[in-house]
């Protein structure tokens, strides 16, 4: 399992240091096109919300957030409100984020003790549907949620290469360095 960060950062006011990325995946006409979202959308789902549907485009869009490399967030805007997976409902204790995410999910945040956080197994909250439509079955993002031994950044990986816009995706990410 990936190491789980011992800092709080629901309990901190400096979100300056949350790492990770945010990328919105456009698809039209069968074209796959990533861009990166700001830094703001790592601690803040109603800003990641925004950035996605300024977007505005006729296809699917949705947005890939890996926070701190230590979970990740699908988050697909549409008319009647936002679609949304969070890959490990126990960062709920150190994160805002997954504590909106949460919320919007209406799933109580977990009464986990933070000492004991890296002796529970962490499990996923929302729509494992959220991108079946576009070519990720259930079933398949279940597989890739099951690989905890991952990082948060090699499951989007494993997502982006089984949709098909893998090369867009790592030239993204190649430019924000990572």
């Amino acid at each position: 399992m990936a190491q789980r960060s011992s800092t709080n950062r629901a309990a901190s006011d400096d979100y300056d240091d949350v790492e990770g990325f945010a990328v919105a995946v456009v698809r039209e006409d069968s074209t796959w096109r990533c861009s990166p979202l700001s830094a703001a959308a790592l601690s803040s789902l109603s800003a990641a919300e925004d950035e996605l549907r300024a977007l505005r485009s006729t296809g699917a869009v949705f947005g890939l957030l890996d926070v701190d490399d230590e979970f990740f967030i699908v988050l697909r805007p549409g008319p009647t409100g936002s679609r949304l997976l969070i890959s490990d409902a126990t960062a709920a204790i150190d994160y805002d984020i997954a504590v909106e995410v949460l919320d919007a999910l209406n799933v109580e945040v977990p009464d986990i003790d933070p000492d004991e956080l890296d002796e529970i197994d962490p499990w996923e909250e929302g729509d494992l549907g959220i991108l079946a439509d576009l070519g990720l079955p259930e079933p398949v993002l279940s597989v890739i949620l099951a690989e905890t031994d991952l990082y948060p950044d090699e499951q989007l990986g494993m997502v982006a290469q089984r949709l098909g816009f893998a090369d867009e995706f790592s030239a993204v990410l190649d430019k924000l360095h990572r």
